[in-house]
């Protein structure tokens, strides 16, 4: 696409329609809800409250889509979509930020999005974060038609979101819904297409393939600290193996037997490294819990996890701390006796 003299690059332009979307509603089996979506952010007012979200035209069906709940009211209906009304669906942030600090309830109420009055008739059930930079509860949606109309006067969608009523059908519902997209838009040649078609699937091998990605490395750096920790036990025990060269010396004399002394500084290392865990899972435990009530997302705490943490760093002491208490052992009575 071309604006203002600045080329924008593959997928900056709008080809899609209303009329694709209905037409995969017709000629399309296995879909059991279709919705064109257009996007028209902007400020939200009410009385003196204003608030800059993004505004969504959508058909009724996208409650199904998006998954939906209702806190209060309804979605708007199909009646709404054919006849432009100019109603609205406010979702939880949007309403903490108009109407909780005034104290009332938005149903009913009206919200005005540019010159246009829209009259909210129902309240999403917050979803909460989705470990993204984007909140899905600040969002408020109209009616497609509403969108088009009032708010962006173009005769385009910004995407197409389809449902298929089973997993299995997936793959085969979206050959067919290629074909007529093409078919729509006069395209014979596949290579051709304007429009890119996306599944789930596909997002989630990309999302599951960035996480591994993030678990190696973060699997990396822990690996990398806790060599770096154990040498720092290990350089410990040794000078405590050094200052207290006498005191080893007397303990082997009077008839400690070089495993006792070994077990000794194994012990001394093993909770060195075990507080250090145990701190750093306090230390892991809060910082979760501050992060999830900031970001508004759920905490889950895995037993197995804490339980982990604490083993690697307590093997991470004894294996570290082998080496001092192994030279503490062998160190020669008469030796150890002699030095001041």
């Amino acid at each position: 696409t071309s604006t203002g003299g600045v080329r924008g690059g593959a997928g900056t332009k709008t080809t899609l329609t209303q009329a694709d979307a209905d037409a995969i509603t017709a000629q399309v089996p296995h879909v059991s809800a279709v919705s064109p979506v257009v996007n028209a952010n902007g400020q939200v007012v009410f009385q003196n409250q204003n608030w800059s979200t993004t505004i969504q035209g959508v058909y009724p069906d996208y409650q199904q889509v998006g998954s939906w709940k209702m806190q209060e009211g309804s979605f708007f209906s199909t009646a709404d979509e054919q006849s432009s009304t100019t109603v609205a669906v406010v979702g939880q942030t949007v309403v903490n930020n108009l109407f909780t600090p005034l104290g009332l309830d938005p149903l009913g109420q009206q919200v005005r999005v540019g010159s246009v009055q829209f009259t909210i008739v129902g309240v999403l059930t917050a979803k909460g974060s989705n470990g993204g930079f984007n909140d899905p509860d600040d969002v408020v949606f109209v009616p497609f038609s509403t969108a088009q109309g009032r708010l962006t006067g173009g005769r385009n969608a910004n995407s197409i979101d389809v449902i298929v009523d089973n997993s299995s059908n997936v793959t085969t519902t979206q050959t067919a819904v290629e074909q007529v997209m093409e078919q729509q838009h006069h395209i014979t040649d596949a290579t051709l297409d304007d429009f890119t078609i996306q599944n789930q699937s596909q997002i989630l091998q990309t999302v599951q393939s960035t996480s591994q990605t993030l678990t190696e490395l973060l699997i990396s750096v822990a690996a990398i600290s806790l060599i770096v920790g154990g040498i720092g036990i290990m350089n410990i025990m040794l000078v405590s193996v050094t200052e207290r060269t006498r005191e080893i010396g007397i303990r082997i004399a009077i008839g400690a037997h070089p495993g006792d002394v070994m077990m000794q500084f194994l012990v001394e290392a093993f909770m060195l490294s075990a507080l250090g865990g145990i701190v750093g899972i306090v230390i892991g435990i809060a910082g979760s819990y501050i992060v999830s009530m900031v970001n508004s997302s759920p905490f889950a705490l895995s037993p197995l996890a804490v339980l982990i943490a604490f083993l690697f760093s307590a093997v991470v002491g004894v294996v570290f701390g082998f080496y001092p208490a192994r030279r503490a052992a062998r160190l020669d009575p008469i030796v150890a006796l002699r030095t001041e």
